[in-house]
């Protein structure tokens, strides 16, 4: 076994998830990250905890299961729901034999599952949760590269100082913490305002993702304005979805495109109400995240990017006595902002072309 595994394997139990003895803990994990499941496990068994392992919800188990199923007929799973009530813990590995595993489900099914989840997804964000990728050779051939160069990427994001991480992203913490409005402008394709007063700001430093490597909250659901072209690709469902493009009025996507596999885009904006507003607004800050491999995990925290969610918003950056943007599904998508962009808050420039008011080279 490769010893950045144990690695990984030590950062999930000791750090992110900080397991005590007792603590019942829920893995999923496919088959193609057994060297991590059992790392997992043998970690939980020196700590005295107690591991359920069961199959990921993205292999060709489930896949088969969503073409074979009736969409109508979809119901929370009372067994699986129980399973994460009783659990102080849960973590999700991602790692694909075959990325494109899920692509002959269709959007009406998916749609129908991701609602009759919504409660378990719900159970699971209410514990220590975390989500995280093991190389594998589908994720491999997605981002084309090869294995060995990328369980070399995929360690270098992730095996790393998370207490520095967190100290050079707390920069932009405080810029949003206190925030009103914010504006992202790239070239000629993008201008979003939308506000972000009284919303809390969090700083992702490997509790939750790893790798982590983000700064992220949540919009006034009915305040953003403007149009958005993402202008790199996501998979979803199985499926590249290239250049979505949206238009925003009273918080609200009234226009809609995007130049490859935009029925799958309808899809997700029809799947309820809270799907056609923006439940997160994240910026990047992982430097060691250096390219582009068509997995959101990673995509999402490179730096030189914006990312926005439409769908749910995480309750934890949405206060109390307001209620959060709430949706099935939480889908992510990706604006450069290494050339001719600029992040504005409070009508300053705070981040121009990737660089970030705090960091050397930073020209207003």
């Amino acid at each position: 076994m490769d010893d950045r595994v144990r690695e990984h394997a030590e950062t999930i139990v000791d750090y992110s998830l900080d397991i005590d003895a007792g603590d019942e803990v829920v893995v999923r994990a496919p088959s193609v990250a057994d060297d991590l499941a059992v790392a997992v496990s043998e970690l939980l068994g020196e700590r005295g905890a107690y591991p359920v392992v069961m199959s990921g919800r993205e292999d060709e188990k489930q896949a088969a299961f969503l073409a074979a199923a009736d969409p109508d007929e979809l119901e929370t799973p009372e067994h699986e729901q129980a399973l994460f009530e009783a659990a102080d813990a849960a973590l999700h590995v991602r790692a694909h034999a075959n990325a494109s595993e899920m692509s002959d489900v269709d959007a009406e099914t998916h749609a129908a599952y991701n609602q009759a989840y919504q409660p378990i997804q719900e159970e699971i964000l209410s514990k220590r949760w975390l989500l995280t990728q093991h190389p594998s050779p589908g994720s491999a051939q997605l981002a084309e590269m090869s294995s060995r160069s990328y369980a070399d990427f995929v360690y270098g994001a992730m095996n790393k100082d998370w207490e520095a991480q967190r100290e050079h992203q707390e920069g932009m913490v405080e810029i949003l913490d206190s925030a009103e409005a914010v504006r992202i402008v790239s070239g000629d394709t993008t201008d979003l305002r939308m506000s972000v007063e009284g919303m809390k700001t969090i700083n992702d430093h490997g509790k939750n993702n790893l790798p982590a490597g983000e700064v992220f909250t949540a919009p006034v659901p009915d305040s953003v304005e403007g149009e958005v072209l993402f202008d790199k690709p996501l998979v979803h469902q199985g499926r590249v979805v290239e250049d979505v493009h949206l238009v925003f009025e009273d918080g609200e996507v009234v226009e809609h495109g995007a130049a490859k596999n935009e029925e799958v885009l309808t899809g997700v904006l029809n799947t309820d109400d809270g799907a056609r507003r923006i439940g997160e607004l994240g910026i990047g800050m992982n430097r060691d995240i250096d390219r582009f491999t068509y997995n959101m995990l990673f995509d999402e925290k490179m730096g030189d990017t914006v990312h926005l969610a439409i769908g749910r918003a995480y309750d934890i950056c949405v206060p109390d006595d307001r209620d959060p943007n709430d949706s099935a599904v939480h889908v992510d998508m990706i604006v450069d902002m290494s050339e001719d962009s600029y992040i504005e808050v409070d009508g300053e420039v705070v981040q121009r072309d990737g660089t970030f008011r705090f960091e050397d080279g930073f020209e207003g």
